[in-house]
């Protein structure tokens, strides 16, 4: 099928919920919207289930991008890598930033479009793919589609490492959500916008958003 370049998606450009400026913490309703997932534990920078996470999510990202294609003639952009992270005590994320105790999901968006069928057959042809080269994703047949509905959020722009984020999480926790009327709902929720490999840590950018709901 011919893909129309008219009908590429890129919600970056498009949706509200991929804005957000530094030093401002904004109120929004973000959209259901529908993700590749797969879960885990434990510290992003020590943890092997982590990097298989990742090495897992982006193969079958651009499988789903290609057949998504073929099949719709409908082009995508392939997302940014976010996470969900949680953990018995939040302050693991804040004043005691203990790693070895988060939870995380991490996700890639993809069109709402995409199906169960076809997700399966991209599962499929990626772990063929892999197959032939003898390589091995362990995470690969974790991976679920999965629609996220989180609603109503408050959301930030960090710039920097993702060691420094601890100061930003807690004014988001301890001033912004109680003086606003609200109270945290979901689990925080990343997305990083920038590519860890290409830039330096200190110019990374990255959507801290939390999931809230309004008191009384």
């Amino acid at each position: 099928m011919a893909t129309d370049p008219k009908k590429t998606l890129d919600p970056k450009k498009t949706l509200d919920a991929y804005r957000a400026a530094r030093g401002e913490f904004r109120v929004l309703e973000v959209p259901p919207m529908r993700y590749l997932m797969v879960d885990g534990a434990g510290d992003p920078n020590a943890a092997p289930a982590y990097t298989d996470a990742v090495e897992a999510l982006f193969p079958l990202a651009y499988a789903v991008k290609f057949a998504s294609r073929a099949q719709f003639g409908v082009d995508s952009v392939v997302m940014p890598l976010e996470g969900l992270w949680d953990a018995d005590d939040m302050a693991s994320f804040t004043t005691r930033r203990d790693k070895s105790a988060w939870r995380w999901t991490l996700m890639i968006m993809v069109p709402d479009h995409v199906t169960a069928e076809l997700f399966a057959e991209c599962v499929d042809r990626v772990e063929v793919r892999l197959a032939k080269k003898k390589q091995s994703v362990p995470s690969l047949r974790s991976v679920r589609l999965e629609t996220l509905t989180e609603g109503l959020c408050v959301q930030t722009l960090h710039v920097g490492s993702y060691d420094d984020e601890a100061p930003v999480l807690e004014e988001l926790h301890e001033r912004v959500v109680p003086e606003n009327g609200l109270r945290m709902t979901g689990r925080h929720h990343e997305v990083y916008l920038s590519d860890v490999r290409r830039v330096a840590p200190e110019r990374l950018r990255t959507i801290l958003r939390q999931p809230v709901e309004r008191i009384g």
